[in-house]
């Protein structure tokens, strides 16, 4: 019997390739995002190529309830999952009080709220069976603060730290937990914050590398993965600066968001909903 995964922010980006690489591993999925079309076309083409069954669910995450509608649905169709990816997501950047509060509101919602409450409805099932895994996208902005991402890199710092206690808590009870925290990743991550400027690094890698980046060490019960040399030599040394220094630093660097960038050309430009 397949195992099922169940994955947010599904319909591209991230999201769309946990869900290729678990098909192709083998996991039936359910896919979940905003994007009815997008979700059921993926899911044709996972079920054709893979043999396995895919489930489209469409739900708006920044929704009070939406957690507990996807776990309604889950229950209602007779699921059960092995493996939840929290993977939806999107960022804000700008000065701060520039910034609707709607916006910055749904923020975190959908990399917040709706990981914490999905986490919630689907952990006790997975106890009760003694297996399963969740997976928590963060970003390598959750090591430090990040002025111009101030809600963004907040809401990261708390999926990075939300998901190391919760490792602590269940890894002798059957549970794997693991962050996973890439850099800059071609999505539309960029597309949806308003400027590719947001890549602060200049650099960018593809889903593919993170995706089997993150597998494997989900396989190999690590507790955290930043994918890329660079990425995790951030990742090591930030926090081990003076917090303030961090912030500083962390300005000088990200101000460049602030510089509008050239649009990218549309035949290039990706779609997804979810960001890391």
């Amino acid at each position: 019997m397949n195992r099922t995964a169940l994955i947010t922010g599904a319909s591209s980006g991230l999201g769309a390739e946990f869900a290729a690489q678990l098909a192709a591993g083998g996991h039936d999925v359910i896919l979940v995002a905003r994007s009815g079309d997008r979700l059921t076309a993926l899911a044709e083409r996972l079920t054709a190529e893979h043999g396995v069954r895919a489930h489209v669910l469409v739900q708006d995450l920044a929704q009070p309830d939406a957690a507990r509608r996807v776990a309604g649905q889950v229950t209602a169709r007779g699921l059960s999952v092995d493996l939840l990816v929290n993977n939806a997501g999107f960022g804000t950047c700008g000065r701060f009080e520039e910034i609707p509060a709607e916006r910055d509101h749904d923020q975190l919602m959908v990399n917040v709220v709706a990981l914490v409450d999905l986490t919630h409805e689907l952990l006790p099932a997975m106890l009760r069976r003694g297996r399963g895994a969740v997976i928590n996208v963060a970003s390598n902005a959750g090591f430090q603060p990040s002025p111009y991402f101030a809600v963004y890199g907040a809401a990261k710092s708390f999926v990075l730290n939300f998901g190391l206690a919760l490792r602590q808590e269940y890894r002798r009870r059957g549970i794997r937990v693991l962050t996973l925290c890439p850099g800059p990743v071609e999505t539309a991550f960029f597309d949806t914050i308003g400027t590719r400027n947001a890549a602060v690094t200049g650099s960018m890698t593809t889903p593919e590398p993170v995706v089997r980046a993150a597998l494997r060490a989900l396989e190999r019960d690590r507790g955290y993965v930043a994918p890329g040399f660079g990425n995790a030599l951030a990742a090591h040394l930030t926090p081990r600066r003076p917090r303030t220094l961090v912030a500083a630093i962390a300005e000088r660097i990200t101000r460049k968001a602030l510089t509008p960038a050239p649009a990218a050309p549309s035949a290039t430009s990706p779609v997804s909903e979810h960001v890391a």
